[in-house]
């Protein structure tokens, strides 16, 4: 498991660095600053991000944001902060788990299992929710183009959808591809 260590304390960094490793983990970067956090995680490609800071401030958060956005992975947070409406605006940053009681060595492990168990979990149901939403709006097209085949060449619903389905085989395309194509094709002849 490739960690990435954020942490603007060069002692705080070692320690924690030396800690993750002696957990089995493989730590990938350690950096004391957020100003090229996007950009370090493109290169470094970590499994779990870390980071270790006395309170979260708006620049880090809208690091974070931007990491989240591009390169989703686990982000856990030891802070001393425990400000709910600051813990909430972390957690809608992209972290994954807030820990305040402070990093200690023997909660390392179980804490970042947690984070990328529940990332997981969430990243299954942001997946779930995209495709849901894709055959949604291909079922749209669907009945957009079987209306349009309906109102311009007098068929009955079923005739249009079997219409539409002969051209998707005779193409070897997609159903909703086709119903794309032909609402395409109607928009450019109007």
């Amino acid at each position: 498991m490739r960690v990435m260590v954020v942490d603007q304390s060069e002692a705080r960094r070692k320690e924690v660095a030396a800690a993750l490793t002696d957990c089995g983990y493989d730590v990938v970067a350690r950096l004391a600053s957020y100003e090229t956090l996007k950009a370090q995680v493109a290169h470094f490609q970590p499994d779990v991000i870390l980071i270790d800071m006395d309170s979260p401030d708006r620049d880090s958060l809208e690091a974070l944001r931007e990491v989240h956005r591009d390169h989703p992975k686990p982000i856990v947070m030891f802070s001393d902060a425990d400000d709910s409406s600051l813990i909430q605006d972390a957690v809608n940053a992209g972290v994954t788990a807030y820990v305040v009681d402070g990093l200690q060595a023997h909660r390392l492990k179980p804490i970042i299992e947690v984070a990328i168990a529940r990332f997981r979990n969430f990243q299954s149901l942001r997946d779930e929710l995209a495709e849901t939403k894709s055959k949604l709006a291909e079922r749209r097209e669907i009945e957009k183009a079987k209306g349009l085949l309906m109102q311009r060449k007098g068929l009955t619903e079923d005739q249009a959808h079997q219409a539409l389905r002969k051209l998707a085989m005779n193409q070897n395309a997609k159903l909703g591809d086709v119903a794309r194509q032909l609402l395409t094709i109607a928009t450019l002849l109007d």
